[in-house]
Parts: C-alpha cells; structure tokens; sequence
C-alpha cells in the first residue's frame, strides 16, 4: 500500500493555538499502513509530535516519537527565517530518520527537497549549559553556548539587551552563532532582575538607576576572565570576540576601552547600542562594527558615524534604511527578517576576517 504523509511543524504558544510552519510531505510505501496524511498534536510549550492522522480500519496504530524542539519567540510569526529554515530541517530529518528507522521506504517530492536547500549554513550540534561563575557577591549566573562538531576555538561574549541573558531571542542568537563554530558565553547582565515588559514604562529610569555600572562592568570582567581562563586551558591562544544588543551595545563600547592593559578582546560588534559614551570610545584600541537602522531613536546615526572615524582602526558603521530598533535580533517583519539575515552575516564575516589567526 502508497500514501503520503504530510507534515506540519509547529510550535505552541502559552495558552495559546499552535503556530503552523512548512508542511511537508513524504512519499512512504509499506505492506502495513495506508496512510493518507498526517497532524501535528502538540504536548506543551516547548514540544511538538508527529502522529497519523488518517489510516485504514485494518492498519495497526503507528506512534511516531515525541521529538523537543525550542520554542524560539512567543512571538505570533517566526522571528527569523533563519529560524524557519532550522526549525523545518531538524523536525524534517528526525521524521525522515524514525520512518526509515521503521522500515519504510522514503523520499523527497520536489517541494520539501528544495524547502530543505535554503538552509544554507549547516549547523552543528550545539552544547549548551547555564552555571554560575565564581562565589558570593561575585557570583555572575550565565549560558554557555559551544558547538561539538566545527569548534573553531574562538570565544565570543554576547552582551544582552535589557531582557537578560534568558531572554529567548538573546539565547536564539547566541545559539545561531554558536552553530557557526564559536563558544558564545551569555552572562547575566541585571543579576536576575532583567527589564520585564509587562513594567509600565515610565518605571523604566528608576529599575535602569539600580543596575549599578561598576557592578555591571565587574561582572563583565569576570566572564571574560572565565572564557580567557577557559580557552588557555584547552590550549588555545585566541583573543575574544564581544558582540553587544542596545544596553549590552552601549555597555561594548565601555568594555572594549577599559580593555587596554589586558587586551583580551581583538574586535567587537555593536547592535544599536545605546547610552553609548564618547569619552570611552575616544579610549578603544580595536576596530568595531557599528550595526544599526535609520528608524532607531535611541541610537542616533550620527554618533555612530562619529564613532567610526573616533575609533578607526578600520571601524565601520553600517546603516539599513527603513529598520529600527531591534531589527536584528528581535525582526518584527519579513523586511526585517532579510535585513538581519545580511546584518549576520556581515557580523560573521567580520569575526572571520578579525579573529582569524590570533
């Protein structure tokens, strides 16, 4: 007996429907099962399951497993296309491997096979561990985000933004840089008290007062000595690289000029930072990629540009007409969505090119 099967991926929202995705469909040839298509039942946030949803009065119950997939926004659209590209590849391959697995005999139509090329960049697995650096006082909560299999032994601190370092669109970008080859560490910035967005905004100068800099920059210190301690200990003598969304992006600027005497960072890459100060920046001895939209209120084009000649050193500042604040990690739109993915990757070939060799 033929049939096809289809399926749909989709994530579920808390208390809410499930957000359908790609559908794809496989051709399967089995002695056992009539199978006319397929649904996706979802068990909870963060998982989904494939299961038939047609078959013949006579065939047996066929369970496909249940398989964990990070719910990557509770956002009602993708947040990236990224995302879709990765989302669709790993639940296609897991379904492809469980059917083949059970005896089935699989292919690809012409649909599904050319939705599996657009994932260009192959991503491998990826580790990921949340742990505390250091005792006490001192004690800075953090990710670690490190890939298994294309590791170039390069170590990048992502600053977050407000949200924190559990923020799912901080640990989504993390993650994807991470499948790039790099150990991307995300440390807790606001020590368990990131911005929440159900605060009434006008509260928002009072919560950012009791984030004390010194404190802030401390923590900072403290993971990047982690990672430097970290990347010696397995025998790898690279600088590091330091990226920076809005707050974070303000808080790079600091960092890299405070980075004189130690100079544990080779470059850096600022999204839209913002509070960004002039007197540090007068202080910064690598070059930084400034990435930002015309749209942004709350970093103005102009201090960029003036940074980039500040800093030299090869400095750019890069400007995407229409975008505002957040584009990059946090796209609202399908506009948005195709801007972050050119913003990514000049943030990687970036690294590439200022990391290479070190």
């Amino acid at each position: 007996m033929c049939g096809v099967i289809s399926f749909a991926i989709a994530t579920l929202r808390r208390n809410s429907p499930p957000v359908k995705f790609h559908r794809f469909n496989f051709n399967i040839t089995s002695p056992l099962m009539e199978l006319a298509s397929a649904s996706v039942k979802s068990y909870s946030e963060h998982q989904v399951c494939v299961c038939p949803s047609h078959r013949s009065a006579a065939a047996p119950p066929l369970t496909f497993p249940l398989f964990t997939v990070p719910c990557t926004s509770s956002a009602s659209r993708l947040s990236s296309v990224w995302k879709q590209r990765k989302f669709n590849s790993i639940c296609l391959r897991l379904s492809t491997k469980y059917v083949q697995a059970r005896g089935f005999k699989v292919w690809y139509n012409s649909r599904t096979k050319a939705e599996d090329e657009l994932n260009e960049e192959a991503c491998e697995l990826v580790n990921g561990a949340e742990f505390t650096i250091g005792e006490g006082g001192d004690a800075v909560n953090a990710c670690l985000f490190k890939p298994v299999k294309n590791n170039n032994g390069t170590g990048i601190l992502l600053l977050s933004d407000i949200y924190g370092f559990e923020d799912s669109f901080n640990r989504d970008f993390a993650y994807r840089v991470a499948c790039n080859g790099f150990n991307v560490l995300v440390p807790d910035l606001f020590r368990g008290d990131p911005w929440a967005r159900d605060k009434p905004e006008d509260v928002f100068e009072e919560w950012l007062a009791g984030k004390d800099p010194a404190r802030v920059a401390k923590d900072i210190n403290t993971s990047t000595k982690w990672m430097v301690d970290e990347l010696l200990a397995a025998g790898i003598s690279k600088k590091l690289g330091l990226i920076g969304f809005c707050f974070g992006g303000g808080r790079l600027v600091e960092t890299l000029a405070r980075d004189q005497s130690s100079s544990c960072f080779a470059t850096g890459v600022s999204f839209y930072g913002t509070r960004m100060d002039k007197s540090a920046a007068a202080k910064v001895q690598v070059p930084i990629l400034f990435i930002a939209g015309d749209g942004d209120p709350l970093c103005p084009i102009d201090t960029l540009m003036e940074f980039e000649e500040l800093i030299g050193k090869g400095s750019k500042a890069v400007i995407f007409k229409g975008r505002g604040h957040g584009f990059v990690h946090r796209p609202e739109s399908p506009e948005d969505d195709a801007d972050a993915e050119q913003a990514f990757l000049m943030m990687r070939n970036w690294f590439s090119e200022k990391l290479a060799g070190l």
